[in-house]
């Protein structure tokens, strides 16, 4: 399995990973002089928003993997919202507003497009939040993988259709409040077995590449994205994005936030090519459930009633099941060897 080496804190006396003391190999595209900025300042997202950082990294890494020969489509959703505000843009490369459910299907048409002029070297990626992936556009996605056309996908998750008023998608984890899963009843919030994995999904495809990356390393998330700019047909990458708004939590606890995702195993950090898995991101220790949950506003209403501590370990299990599944732990790896 691949595994990459982890920044410690003694080399560079911060949690960052542009510090002078690492060498040019281990520092991020963000930390080097010739980054694009192609998603640059004066765009409208809220303080905090994971979103806004993934892009910014992801593009830029994407830039950087081809030399910046590179055109993204955009679906409708917070991305495009708070990054063009007629007549403005934040955008600094050739960039496309398709409708919220066909930016998989219209970055066909441009990579087909570039092949039948013989532009080989043009890159071209999709971009959508989680309502148009997951939701709106998952015909399209799954037509483009179906015919391995050419693109990079990749999905801004941030579980939820927050740029229209916190209404559930189907990436909203279970018991989470939104305006159409409210907190009330005996089960509040999204109902448990609802919604879809999309990292899964398309790994049944077969595509060349699928990943899933989270704010909370960047460093991996860049080093996925430039993995899967050299290589053909498709590829699909799910970055967790937190949302401090729909998600109801302190804007400067965003990392915070992505990291306990990770470590509690809810979110993990996986590669996969071909339907198979090749990669993870290995945990150290287990962090329980809770602390991830009572940082958001989302989920206060667990913590409210003595009842619903059956619901907390309900989404206990479900992260202690990705952590036997993908086999994220390291000492119980070190165990087994």
């Amino acid at each position: 399995m691949n595994r990459q080496q982890r920044i410690k804190f003694y080399q560079t006396g911060t949690f960052t990973v542009g510090n002078r003391l690492l060498g040019d190999e281990d520092r991020t595209v963000q930390s080097r002089m010739e980054r694009t900025n192609s998603l640059n300042s004066g765009h409208r997202a809220c303080q905090g928003c994971g979103e806004a950082l993934g892009a910014r990294y992801a593009v830029d890494a994407a830039m950087r993997a081809a030399q910046n020969r590179l055109i993204a489509v955009n679906a409708t959703g917070c991305l495009e919202v708070f990054s063009t505000p007629y007549p403005e843009s934040s955008w600094r490369i050739p960039w496309l507003h398709s409708l919220f459910g066909n930016a998989p299907a219209v970055a066909t048409g441009v990579a087909a497009a570039f092949r039948a002029k013989g532009r080989t070297e043009m890159k071209v990626i999709a971009q959508g939040g989680d309502g148009g992936t997951v939701d709106i556009g998952f015909g399209c996605l799954s037509g483009m993988f179906e015919r391995n056309d050419d693109v990079l996908y990749i999905c801004y998750d941030n579980e939820g259709y927050m740029n229209t008023g916190v209404q559930r998608s189907g990436s909203t984890p279970p018991a989470a409040r939104t305006m159409t899963t409210p907190a009330v009843g005996e089960h509040p919030g999204q109902p448990f077995g609802a919604g879809k994995n999309v990292p899964r999904i398309a790994m049944a495809h077969g595509i060349p590449y699928v990943a899933t990356a989270s704010v909370s390393n960047l460093r991996d998330l860049e080093a996925k994205v430039t993995k899967a700019m050299g290589l053909s047909g498709s590829r699909y990458i799910h970055i967790h994005v937190p949302c401090p708004l729909g998600w109801v939590h302190d804007p400067a606890l965003t990392i915070k936030v992505a990291r306990l995702a990770v470590e509690s195993g809810l979110f993990p950090l996986i590669e996969a090519e071909y339907g198979r898995i090749t990669g993870r991101t290995m945990i150290r220790r287990k962090i329980p459930v809770e602390r991830y949950l009572e940082l958001q506003g989302r989920f206060k209403h667990l913590f409210l009633d003595p009842r619903h501590r059956e619901t907390i370990a309900a989404i206990q299990a479900i992260a202690d099941a990705h952590l036997t599944e993908y086999g994220l732990l390291e000492k119980e790896n070190s165990r087994g060897t």
